[in-house]
């Protein structure tokens, strides 16, 4: 799924829009999803001037919106949006500079009527470098 598609699923625009193409997504279950961070991010302007580091809050974020990715192709639905609801058991284990290429992967730990539980986890090369549960819901758009 390139950003095109992911443009027209998330809400999400520039400069929030933190992921960058789908490689794998397994409706239901799982998804896979990739970040290439550059030193044109306009966090690292102040995050830090002299050592720039992803915030681990957006590294959360990123994986997030891959998991609403994941529920939105799973429903099938149009005219819904994706909520997010809770972060638990995040762990930060190593800094994302510009030029690593974050991969993301995202999957189902428990989905009920719209309530999702996600597994998700970020490594750059390899290495993890993020992993937290999160909790999000699927609903209705209003318009």
């Amino acid at each position: 799924m390139d950003i095109r598609e992911i443009l027209e699923i998330l809400p999400h625009k520039y400069p929030f829009l933190l992921i960058d193409r789908i490689l794998e997504l397994e409706p239901g279950k799982r998804a896979t999803g990739i970040k290439n961070v550059t030193i044109n991010e306009p966090f690292f302007q102040g995050h830090f001037p002299d050592y720039p580091i992803m915030p681990g809050v957006l590294i959360i974020e990123a994986m997030a919106q891959l998991g609403g990715v994941l529920a939105f192709k799973s429903d099938g639905g149009k005219n819904k949006l994706v909520y997010f609801l809770g972060i638990d058991k995040a762990k930060f284990r190593k800094p994302v500079f510009p030029g690593d290429q974050v991969r993301f992967e995202v999957e189902v730990i428990q989905q009920r009527v719209n309530i999702w539980k996600l597994k998700g986890i970020a490594s750059v090369e390899g290495k993890l470098v993020c992993e937290a549960e999160l909790t999000a819901m699927l609903t209705d758009k209003v318009i």
